[in-house]
């Protein structure tokens, strides 16, 4: 009772509410607008994190996270194009629902879903949380090791189909990880003449650059021919009842949503589509879906939504980033000197306990903000990509400088700007990266500490129960894609 007192001091303040109306305003936008995403707006908002408490800031940025994964209905529903990938299922119905007049319907019916698969997400996390805090409190340096081998294994569901592809991403955040002073011995390693990366690669640089400057890179050749954005409006509208008939279809995805964003590496987009399969299982009318069924619009949009309260259980409570944002959200944490995981539970309440109250604040402003909204987005999304990516590029530039007043900063995120446009072109998957940048110091100083409290045996990671199951488990998520791989192209092979 006495931390959820804490949360609500944190976020019940005029700085509090600010920044969840001003993460959700931009979220919404940034999902709004395809190319962008909650990856790439999460990136941009820290360094205006730098001057608020930690509670406050994380506030913002996961404001901005829940807001963006709407956002991307809106684009997806007005002109076939998703705003991000998690909104791709919503295209199959929402589109046609817009040619057929029922554009309107279909926003109110996206918005609505949205926020009650956050609230149901957010509620998950609340509930579930604290007891595998507890659990994981029994971790020592063995488990610790072992569980950020297991993380580093995410590295394959979070490459999609480039598994391989993913995996030289997660070398190099590796290699990235190692730059700096030793943790153990105090020798500085890969530093060269430069002062500057004795305490590492600053976070920062690498996110901006490989999520924020890539992306804008990417965006400034592309054609700026936008789709014309235009709401169709039957006059039909959802209101109490017809949300209230959809309830069923709210509570289904709400659950998958969760379930799904909770296991590190699936992500909202395979939320969406799983919803959107379950869906139309259940339905009595399976053959009117992609043809404009309302249902196809809000079983998805529970479920991306619902996600974000999922993907936030591991990390908050093992550290493990449960999506591509969350991966973020871990660097935002560690740039403010917290460390994700249970001692945060322990050793900041506020920020814990302020993000729980802050979220249940967050989904009804996002049902605000998203009504008064509709009739704005045709001019949002007619922005140029031009002036997308110049924006961008400032933001990102100025950002950098402000967290170190270096601008040995700003010439890192320019070179990692380029090299993370470079692999988007050959389609490297950027999350990998960051990924493994993030576990990799976590692995090598448990590494270290267990060797000493076992004064050298490697013994010591198989004489612990928990231990030897997160090992097998890591054993197993490592073995499990290459035989998904082979077993695919095996049935491929015998079908031709």
């Amino acid at each position: 009772m006495q931390n959820l007192l804490l949360g609500i001091e944190a976020v019940f303040t005029w700085q509090g509410l600010l920044a969840i109306f001003v993460g959700t305003a931009l979220g919404i936008v940034v999902g709004a607008l395809p190319g962008l995403g909650p990856s790439l707006g999460v990136a941009l908002l820290i360094p205006a994190t730098f001057s608020l408490s930690p509670s406050v800031g994380f506030n913002l940025l996961v404001s901005l996270y829940i807001a963006a994964e709407y956002g991307g209905s809106i684009s997806a529903i007005l002109i076939g194009t998703p705003g991000t990938a998690a909104a791709t299922a919503t295209v199959v119905d929402g589109y046609p629902m817009n040619r057929q007049g029922r554009g309107a319907l279909a926003l109110q019916t996206s918005l609505s879903a949205s926020t009650f698969g956050g609230v149901v997400g957010a509620i998950a996390l609340i509930v579930f949380s604290q007891p595998l805090v507890v659990f994981v409190l029994q971790f020592g340096p063995p488990e610790y090791f072992a569980l950020g081998l297991f993380g580093l294994t995410l590295i394959a569901s979070l490459s999609g189909d480039t598994i391989l592809k993913g995996l030289a991403a997660g070398i190099i955040g590796l290699l990235l990880a190692v730059v700096g002073v030793d943790p153990i011995s105090g020798t500085p390693r890969y530093t060269g003449s430069f002062f500057e990366l004795y305490e590492g690669i600053p976070f920062l640089a690498v996110l901006i650059g490989v999520f924020a400057l890539a992306e804008a890179f990417t965006l400034a050749e592309r054609d700026d021919t936008r789709k014309e954005a235009r709401i169709s409006d039957s006059g039909e509208k959802l209101g109490l009842r017809g949300a209230a008939s959809m309830l069923p279809t709210f509570l289904r995805g709400s659950a998958i949503g969760t379930v799904i964003g909770a296991i590190p590496g699936a992500g909202a987009n395979i939320a969406g589509w799983l919803a959107y399969d379950q869906e139309r299982r259940w339905s009595d009318k399976p053959e009117t879906f992609g043809k404009g069924q309302i249902k196809g619009v809000a079983a998805p949009e529970a479920a991306n939504s619902a996600s974000v309260g999922g993907a936030l259980m591991p990390l908050l409570t093992l550290g493990l980033p449960g999506s591509p944002t969350t991966a973020v959200l871990i660097g935002a944490l560690i740039i403010h000197g917290l460390q994700p995981g249970p001692r945060l539970f322990a050793e900041n309440p506020d920020v814990v306990y302020g993000l729980f109250v802050g979220m249940l604040v967050a989904f009804p402003m996002l049902f605000v903000l998203g009504t008064a909204a509709m009739p704005l987005w045709r001019k949002v999304l007619a922005l140029p990509n031009s002036v997308l990516a110049v924006g961008i590029v400032m933001l990102s530039l100025v950002g950098t400088y402000a967290l170190r007043n270096l601008m040995f900063d700003v010439w890192l995120a320019l070179l990692f700007g380029i090299g993370g446009y470079f692999l988007k072109k050959l389609r490297f998957p950027m999350a990998p990266l960051v990924l493994a940048m993030v576990l990799g110091a976590i692995v090598e100083s448990n590494y270290a500490r267990s060797l000493i409290m076992s004064q050298g045996s490697h013994g010591i990671f198989f004489e612990r129960p928990l231990s030897i199951a997160l090992i097998l488990v890591a054993a197993a998520a490592l073995v499990w894609p290459l035989v998904s791989l082979v077993m695919r192209r095996w049935r491929a092979a015998g079908a031709a």
